[in-house]
């Protein structure tokens, strides 16, 4: 299935973190907090003005990007967890 944001959403899958702290220990599941990286899936067309003129979005497919912990709604597309969110809920482009 395909999908695709209006406007200026994004769609974001979560980079799940490691299972293992670096000086290994193992993190159980119910001890892990929600991961705050994401790749970005898909994105909408970009944001009218008051014009009128649309404004494309600074991300693009395939992005890494932070986001805050609780912002988005979480969606479940054909069995996987996905986020969507604006693009002015996302706090940087990981480089």
């Amino acid at each position: 299935m395909k999908i695709k944001p209006l406007h200026d959403r994004v769609l974001l899958k979560r980079i799940e973190q490691d299972d293992k702290t670096k000086s290994g220990i193992i993190i159980p599941d119910t001890a892990k907090e929600k991961p705050q990286q994401g790749e970005v899936i898909a994105v909408g067309t970009g944001k009218r003005d008051d014009t009128g003129a649309l404004h494309s979005l600074e991300v693009k497919k395939g992005d890494r990007v932070l986001f805050g912990k609780y912002s988005g709604n979480e969606v479940k597309i054909d069995g996987t967890e996905y986020v969507i969110l604006r693009e002015d809920e996302l706090f940087g482009i990981i480089q």
